[in-house]
């Protein structure tokens, strides 16, 4: 941190939303800011394995072109990040966490990279991804696992947990993610972190609207609900006079001002909102499925955040939803379905992962009808589950039920049986993606020391908001973030 003489040596140390308001004072320089994270990504990265490319030459000459080029009007001006490696940013490998992708190196950006850019952000590289972002842990034949800053013998989770990993140890400010089945919140669960899902329809270069199971959008991944915030705000984007786009949104947030503008005012959390809200337990994956347990430290997450949001006043009753014995067939085939599409000739599908092949392999078999059955119980599923709960601002649950799970835990050898572990792990998160809901995770507990990981580790709780709630999921963020002051604990690597 800082000292009265001005002295930035610890500029990690500030959150990110701080580090804009230096850039914009002029107490830092883009240059400055991009020179100290790449010093700490040199120094930590290979523990890490956060990120599988650095590109440090390119940030700095892209760092020089921001400071004299781009208006400090942009929302990210100046401000570091990576690109997901399933993400395609010309000139730099893009991986898919996949020996079948070796040396790749597009020649075009994805519309998520150019807008990040457009926001007057600087990619230092690209963060670890699963192969082809298809399971809900990093850690893969090309680069091995993402490892969890609180504990290294344990992952970051999946499939942004390059990302999470960088952020939770400070190489990041945030980074943006994306999430299909709850690819933000379980890596951000796993890392003590606010992870947001954006409703379907919010992001437009991850909208969920590009696919028929409308499962993936992008959303970001930070140490704070503002740094979140923020860099929503950026992934959204702005038209050239500097409003907020969210005509271009397909279906704009709550409300009619940035994200970021309600924070700086304070009306991302005046400390008198009080909501509505949910309790819940159950899933969508019926309890028998995989054997699915809730484990003490999650249900002490739950209970701590409850208790919390009680004593602030909220409304809370419990609530179920009923099992639905369609929804573990109807989103297993939608999975596989979607890993058919994978561009994968033969050749290229034989240096791919177990768990990919056997996707793909389901998925390709799947007849038409089936895949269209499945398609329509999920939409099914999300009429239902939305008219459920309509009577609450959100839903609380765990967000993941179980701790974060060792390096090497998932069953490589039977791929059914690896899909059921994620299954058990995080039976929380893919009904939201299926329902085009938002959720936030937030940390909101720490277990107590033992010998196999002597810091505890970090359980966060979801939020589940109704469509457009963006809104209500961040002021109710910003209200548990200030109970638990998450912000200010560091895990061992950091």
């Amino acid at each position: 941190m800082s000292d009265d003489s001005g002295d930035f040596s610890e500029l990690h140390e500030y959150t990110a939303l701080e580090q804009w308001q230096l850039l914009q004072s002029g107490q830092v320089s883009p240059v400055e800011l991009t020179e100290a994270y790449l010093e700490r990504i040199e120094a930590a990265n290979d523990r890490l394995g956060a990120f599988v490319t650095v590109t440090g030459e390119a940030a700095l000459e892209r760092a020089r072109f921001v400071e004299t080029s781009v208006p400090k009007t942009a929302p990210l001006w100046g401000l570091p990040f990576g690109d997901k490696d399933l993400w395609n940013r010309a000139g730099a490998p893009t991986g898919y966490g996949s020996r079948a992708m070796a040396g790749y190196v597009p020649d075009v950006d994805d519309e998520q990279v150019a807008q990040l850019d457009a926001a007057g952000g600087i990619s230092l590289g690209k963060t670890a991804a699963p192969e082809f972002g298809m399971p809900s842990y990093t850690e893969t034949l090309t680069a091995g696992p993402a490892r969890n800053p609180w504990q290294l013998d344990l992952n970051a989770g999946g499939s942004s947990g390059g990302a999470a990993a960088a952020v939770a140890a400070g190489l990041l400010p945030f980074a943006p993610g994306s999430d299909g089945g709850g690819s933000i919140r379980i890596p951000a669960a796993a890392c003590g972190l606010v992870g947001l899902k954006p409703g379907r329809g919010l992001v437009p270069a991850g909208s969920g609207l590009a696919s028929p199971d409308g499962l993936v959008v992008n959303g970001p991944i930070a140490r704070t609900t503002a740094d979140a915030a923020l860099l929503l705000e950026g992934m959204i984007g702005r038209r050239p006079d500097g409003v907020i786009d969210h005509h271009y949104a397909v279906r704009a947030a709550g409300g009619d001002g940035p994200f970021l503008s309600a924070a700086v005012r304070g009306e991302l959390d005046d400390g008198t909102k009080r909501f509505q809200l949910g309790v819940m337990t159950s899933s969508a994956w019926t309890y028998e499925y995989a054997g699915i347990e809730v484990s003490p430290e999650a249900s002490a997450a739950l209970e701590a955040a409850v208790t919390a949001l009680a004593e602030l006043g909220h409304g809370i009753e419990q609530t179920e939803l009923p099992p639905d014995p369609t929804y573990a067939p109807a989103f297993r085939d939608v999975w596989q379905g979607g890993a058919a599409a994978l561009p994968l000739g033969d050749e290229q599908l034989a240096l791919t992962e177990p768990l990919t092949q056997w996707l793909v392999a389901e998925g390709r078999a799947l007849s038409a009808r089936r895949l269209a059955e499945g398609l329509r119980a999920l939409r099914a599923f999300e009429r239902s589950f939305i008219a459920r709960f309509a009577a609450f601002d959100a839903i609380v649950t765990p967000t993941l039920a179980m701790t974060p799970r060792p390096n090497g835990w998932y069953d490589q050898n039977d791929p059914a049986r690896n899909f059921e572990q994620q299954c058990r792990y995080t039976p929380f998160t893919s009904m939201v993606n299926v329902s085009g809901l938002p959720a936030i995770t937030v940390p909101v507990h720490q277990t107590e020391p033992t010998a196999d990981a002597p810091a505890g580790l970090p359980m966060g709780v979801q939020l589940i908001g109704r469509p457009g709630g963006e809104r209500t999921l961040l002021a109710l963020s910003a209200q548990l973030e200030r109970t638990f002051r998450w912000r200010f604990r560091r895990p061992p690597v950091w």
